[in-house]
């Protein structure tokens, strides 16, 4: 796409969520802030990336619901439970699991400003991550790494060590994973708080003025869990700055939408509440260390009943020891463990 075009579309979808907000008039809360608290969901069955079925970023309703139908029966096939009488299954065979009652990705396509969407990438038009050459050979080998990686936890990916969740659910950017897709927004007149689901991380958005913005972000050698982020308003919109990514948060593992970031990355995020029942959460990546250009998404945050439980990651979670156990036993048999899927769930 050339720079014109590119232009153009970038202010198309800026005149859409200006449109989408036009009319109507978010609540302030006891600062005068607009007010974004309460209980949002982002599960949905539109992930980052489009897929290869899809050639448009947007859908008819028509071919929306023929989409959902088809996930809602293979769903309700996953769920059925487990026949008591099949047997165990050959010991050379991978055992399964139980069923996906546990599983929670959403029923419906995301839909926004009334258009059903197939990615939340909205440039590159063609809706995938737009890698570097030296970005793309750094996922690789990150991913590498993850799945053949046994000599100790620090190698294992975050999600099965219990610090940060799967994928990119605790962001930013904040992605809808398999499961425990709620996020809980608390507003005070200096900060705004993001309790996420999935592993009970917790966000802290330090608000400044934007004209302090440059001044306002950590050294560069304390390197937080999920990045440094500070905001501030614009007009009705929340502008998230997040810099300073710890480098042990780079791969953020999560099926067909992994995603890498650098420890140089830099992500804005803008939160519009567009309805009393819809954010509109846009986000971009400048990451010239791993992308060839900056890429940017947006998606919906839609309202959602509280309140949002502990998700007690360590608790009786014997995955990590096991993992690790099985390790040695193989080595002790002189045996190579298989790269496994360390995606998520």
């Amino acid at each position: 796409m050339n720079k014109i075009a590119a232009l153009a579309f970038a202010a198309s979808f800026a005149l859409t969520a200006t449109a989408q907000a036009a009319g109507y008039q978010a609540p302030r809360n006891g600062f005068g802030q607009p007010d974004l608290q309460g209980t949002w969901t982002n599960a949905s069955l539109t992930s980052l990336q489009r897929p290869a079925m899809f050639k448009t970023l947007t859908l008819t309703e028509a071919e929306a619901a023929a989409m959902e139908k088809r996930r809602a029966a293979a769903r309700a096939q996953a769920d059925k439970p487990t026949d008591p009488n099949s047997g165990a299954p050959p010991s050379a065979n991978d055992p399964g699991g139980y069923n996906a009652s546990w599983t929670d990705p959403g029923v419906s396509l995301g839909r926004i400003g009334g258009q059903v969407r197939t990615s939340w990438i909205v440039d590159p038009v063609d809706g995938q991550l737009p890698y570097s050459t030296t970005g793309k050979a750094a996922y690789i080998e990150a991913l590498r790494k993850a799945r053949n990686s046994w000599d100790g936890p620090e190698n294992r990916p975050l999600g099965e060590r219990c610090i940060l969740g799967f994928g990119s659910t605790a962001g930013p950017p904040m992605l809808n994973v398999l499961y425990n897709n709620n996020y809980q927004i608390v507003q005070s007149k200096d900060s705004v708080a993001i309790l996420v689901e999935m592993n009970h991380d917790v966000r802290i958005v330090r608000l400044v003025g934007k004209d302090l913005a440059d001044k306002a972000h950590l050294p560069g050698y304390m390197r937080p869990w999920m990045g440094d982020s500070i905001g501030w308003w614009d007009g009705d919109t929340l502008v998230v700055e997040t810099t300073n990514f710890n480098p042990g948060e780079s791969l953020r593992p999560y099926f067909g939408n992994s995603i890498l970031l650098s420890p140089g990355a830099k992500v804005t995020e803008r939160f519009t509440r567009v309805s009393p029942t819809q954010i509109l959460y846009r986000f971009s990546v400048d990451d010239p260390a791993t992308y060839s250009q900056v890429w940017k998404a947006e998606m919906p945050l839609n309202a959602a009943k509280g309140p949002v439980y502990e998700y007690a990651c360590h608790e009786g979670n014997y995955a990590l020891p096991g993992i690790l156990a099985g390790a040695r036993k193989a080595d002790r048999e002189g045996k190579k463990i298989e790269a496994v899927d360390v995606s998520g769930g």
